[in-house]
């Protein structure tokens, strides 16, 4: 990019060209101030430079400073009369209300994509002109928003840099960008990672799914060094992220991957590689080239044959050979038994505890109403039902009776089963019988007072039931284990909180977990756990088992069903647990092309060996990460990973998922750069910084993120700018990698690594759970929660678009967006907020709460109620699709915030707002300037 003319300003002020919007922004030096109108007239500017648009170029909105409100005003928030017929909700503008409101900047949508509301071919503006649309100003106009910035100039430019692209494609371009100063948009984390351009040729189809989607795979780099210093140099990570076994959407029915059922599965002889879309045919097409190690291999007969017409079929035609993520149904030399069938064995605490917190009646209703929603398509599915206090109670559901029989086993040291039939029954046999016994199970415990757990015990007793066959066990826990093998003491310390020490806290405190956990991985158990204990659970002991077999943990502090939200996100993820299709007996292999080699692994599951993961079941939406390294130097101009998953469905079948995905290779470090993609590369982080918080302490992996990300600017700056290894003013980077700092500065003040002495380490320890297994498109809300503003947001926001119902557009994560008057909402995919302001006018809170006053409402967990107007449906709209937005099988609690209530509450919501400056950690510009001063300090050559 040719370098454009500065304009003339007065001292003090310093213009800075933005790369996005092809125009200037205008610096205060002293203050940092920044806006977008010129402070004087410019002379000879390089273009018209027209005033700021609402949110800034695109809709990106920029914080604003504190709002100071004039008498008047105040008192039409508060709703009195006022001269104004726009200020205030008692006397509304014509029309939607939103007369005095700035246009709203493109609503992101599911997918990625955006569109603008209010243009004359968007179908929301037209419902969003009906009557019913008619809302009532809960504010009264804005205020010209500024942007606390930096005062440099970007020192060097690559907007336009030809990268050695091959003949006849579109040279990459590699924009840099200066951290200092930039706006932050949210909608940006939605984007598509960087484009992989392969070289012409590389593909034999021309299908659009020829390349794994990046749901399924995605790489930190979209465009490999072709040797290990080259990578070294850039100091970025080279990692997958898997996620083989997605959920999916209507919206998403183009992305389910094709059976392949005649099961002609053709690989490479030598390295194994299932043909795809990359390998090339040779001799006429009598053979192909394996796109890994160059072997030639023969192409079968029945390859180029339709078994069920009996006559040659189109091989151009094959799913292999046009889709990236295919799945095989495997013949009987891909079994070492015939497939197993679904098991069940529910582990239920009956203790006191567990049945005064309402956790049994709970639990027992949901599994009863969720039994015709288990995989049970051949009626194979077995379900057996354990309880347990201080003693194990076995229940005998003989086929074709109504009535089951309670058989009791004391011996917790030397478990045994009561008798060798009727305990692990078929589901569609003994129907009968477990419904009754699930519907009186509560009531046969309610007088119970024993407050011990034999959790250990009661595991073992499941997997005597399940390890013939493989299956998975639901362990449901109100209590510390205290009793037999596996108990545990509570070793909870609160002088150890926001101390070196703390890590011990999160570490086991007994092998049993860990060891009992391989054995149930060798014979294919998988368990999961619901822990709902109001007092001290060891999560970090306990979760040893989901970690090495596969499944998930969930985590229900001072659980109590006498509120009806405890009782509907256990029942409602309990159910969703039971109702989701599972891969069992699984192994995951991923190949790679010669000279690339998988080196640590991180997720649920049992390295069997050097590449062979071992996972009794494989959940839905669970992810993987797989570090990489460059062993050789790649020679070749694209390099292939292929993920291969083998496991037995849920309907019996064996089957193979193969995820292929091709990269192209260079030797040119700006293009490492601009291939790099931050989700993929936060999410490596944050399972290797939850790694290292158990290894050694908190402060080393935040310090490891920290280091992670001034090695990756030191880097960028030494080789990508004129700057090199000299002191600067500005902070420069990739503009694809622009919000990785606020990503990880978002992780390092995240629950699972943030200082602080006032964290429970069963919370930490959960929140490592879900760092570690959440696929992207839940872990990056997770550290970097999303805001909207509800009280004014455009009128279509909470309505029904094309895509459903229309968001709001995110806000930057900073307090300095929350006005006294206004209502918001903060969510992280596992709890939201929804944070009043204590000048809400009355007619907000009736309309919302209905209540008749901000004095009235009362905050904490709460579920919005259902009114007959307008804006209530909106807001209700809006929560609704946040919880079923994203593929989750979590029910986020609602908690209501105000403004001037209970200061823990207060601090956990405003703990989300990860750009401001919070107890010791820092805000997002202080943040900047650390990084700055390690970069300027360090040397990155």
């Amino acid at each position: 990019m040719s370098a454009q003319p500065q304009p003339q300003l007065p001292p003090g002020w310093q213009a800075t060209w933005d790369q996005n919007a092809q125009r200037y922004y205008f610096v205060h030096i002293e203050s940092g101030t920044t806006q977008w109108e010129p402070p004087v007239a410019v002379a000879s500017p390089p273009a018209p430079i027209s005033p700021l648009p609402a949110g800034g170029p695109g809709g990106v909105h920029h914080a604003a400073r504190k709002r100071q409100y004039a008498a008047g005003q105040t008192q039409a928030y508060l709703g009195t009369p006022s001269a104004d017929p726009g200020m205030g909700y008692a006397q509304p503008p014509p029309g939607d209300g939103y007369a005095q409101q700035q246009q709203p900047g493109p609503v992101p949508q599911p997918g990625g994509q955006f569109f603008t509301p209010g243009l004359p071919d968007d179908p929301a503006a037209q419902a969003a002109q009906q009557p019913q649309m008619q809302q009532p100003a809960y504010y009264a106009g804005q205020q010209q928003q500024q942007q606390q910035g930096g005062v440099d100039q970007l020192a060097n430019q690559f907007g336009q840099m030809g990268m050695g692209a091959p003949q006849g494609q579109k040279p990459f371009q590699l924009h840099t960008v200066n951290l200092v100063g930039m706006p932050i948009d949210p909608r940006e984390l939605l984007a598509d990672p960087p484009e992989i351009r392969l070289p012409p040729g590389a593909c034999i189809s021309n299908n659009p799914f020829a390349n794994a989607d990046p749901s399924y795979q995605r790489s930190t780099l979209n465009a490999i060094p072709t040797t290990h210093s080259l990578l070294n140099k850039s100091r970025l990570p080279f990692a997958l992220i898997l996620t083989p076994y997605r959920s999916l959407k209507e919206q998403d029915d183009d992305l389910a991957p094709p059976v392949v059922s005649d099961t002609v599965i053709v690989r490479c002889r030598r390295c194994r590689t299932y043909i795809n879309p990359y390998v090339t045919f040779i001799d006429g097409g009598n053979r192909w080239k394996c796109c890994m190690c160059g072997l030639a291999n023969d192409v079968p007969q029945l390859f180029d044959w339709d078994q069920q017409r009996g006559q040659p079929a189109d091989r151009w035609a094959r799913p292999e050979l046009n889709y990236a993520t295919v799945e095989y149904i495997a013949p009987s030399e891909y079994m070492v038994r015939p497939p197993q069938p679904p098991v069940y064995v529910f582990l239920i605490d009956v203790s006191y505890a567990a049945v005064q917190s309402g956790m049994v009646a709970t639990a027992t209703r949901t599994i009863l109403e969720s039994l015709d929603r288990l995989p049970n398509v051949d009626d194979r599915t077995k379900v057996a039902v354990i309880a347990y206090d201080v003693t194990l109670h076995f229940f005998s559901l003989p086929p074709g009776s109504t009535e089951s029989r309670m058989l009791v086993v004391g011996d917790l040291d030397d478990v045994y089963l009561p008798q060798p039939s009727d305990i692990l029954v078929n589901l569609t046999e003994s129907r009968s019988a477990l419904d009754t016994l699930l519907g009186k199970l509560s009531d046969m415990f309610q007088d119970n007072h024993a407050v011990g757990s034999a959790f250990g015990p009661a595991l073992q007793a499941g997997f005597k039931l399940a390890s013939p066959t493989g299956g998975k066990l639901i362990a449901l826990s109100a209590n510390l284990p205290s009793l037999g093998p596996g108990a545990l003491k509570n070793r909870e310390d609160p002088k150890l909180l926001g101390t070196s020490q703390e890590s011990k806290l999160l570490q086991p405190q007994s092998s049993f977990y860990k060891t009992f956990a391989i054995e149930c991985s060798r014979s294919q158990v998988s368990v999961d756990l619901f822990l709902t204990g109001s007092g001290y659970s060891d999560v970090a002991t306990v979760s040893g088992l989901p970690r090495y077999t596969s499944g998930q943990t969930y985590f229900y502090p001072s659980f109590n069903a006498s509120r009806s939200e405890d009782a509907i996100k256990l029942a409602h993820e309990l159910s969703n647990l039971l109702a989701s299709p599972i891969g069992l007996e699984a192994v995951i292999r991923v190949r790679a092309s010669r000279g690339l080699r998988m080196s640590q692994f991180h997720g649920n599951f049992f390295v069997r060996s050097t590449d062979l993961l071992a996972l009794p079941a494989v959940p839905w939406d669970q992810s993987y990460a797989i570090e990489m390294q460059i062993e050789e130097t790649l020679n070749q101009p694209f390099v292939v990973l292929q993920t291969a998953v083998l496991h037995t469905s849920s309907f019996g079948e064996r089957r193979i998922r193969v995820v292929t995905q091709a990269l192209p290779t260079t030797q040119n470090i700006s293009e490492v750069y601009s291939s790099a993609d931050q989700v993929a590369i936060a999410t490596l982080l944050a399972n290797k910084a939850v790694e290292r918080s158990l290894s050694n302490k908190i402060e080393d992996a935040r310090d490891a993120v920290m280091n992670k990300m001034s090695d990756i600017l030191g880097a960028y700056k030494t080789n990508m700018t004129a700057a090199g290894s000299g002191a600067s003013a500005q902070l420069s980077i990739s503009e694809n990698l622009k919000l990785l700092p606020i990503l990880l500065l978002g992780l390092m003040k995240h629950v699972g690594l943030r200082h602080s002495a006032q964290i429970p380490s069963d919370l930490r320890a959960y929140a490592h759970c879900l760092l570690t297994t959440l696929p992207p498109q839940l872990l990056i809300p997770y550290i970097h929660p999303c805001f909207y503003s509800l009280h004014n947001m455009p009128p279509e926001c909470g309505t029904i678009g094309e895509h459903g119902v229309i968001m709001p557009p995110p806000l930057p994560l900073t307090s300095e967006r929350l006005e006294r008057h206004g209502l918001y909402l903060i969510e992280d995919g596992q709890t939201m907020f929804l944070w009043v302001g204590r000048d809400a006018v009355p007619q907000l809170v009736k309309d919302v709460f209905d209540l008749p006053a901000y004095d009235q409402l009362r905050g904490g967990k709460a579920t919005l109620p259902i009114l007959d107007n307008p804006f209530n449906q909106r807001v209700n709209a809006v929560i609704a699709k946040t919880r079923e937005m994203r593929r989750t099988p979590y029910w986020p609690h609602l908690y209501v915030v105000k403004e001037d209530g209970e200061p823990p509450l207060r601090l956990w919501a405003l703990s989300a707002l990860i750009m401001d400056r919070a107890d010791q950690t820092p805000s997002y510009v202080q943040f900047l300037t650390q990084l700055k001063d390690r970069v300027n300090g360090g040397s990155f050559s």
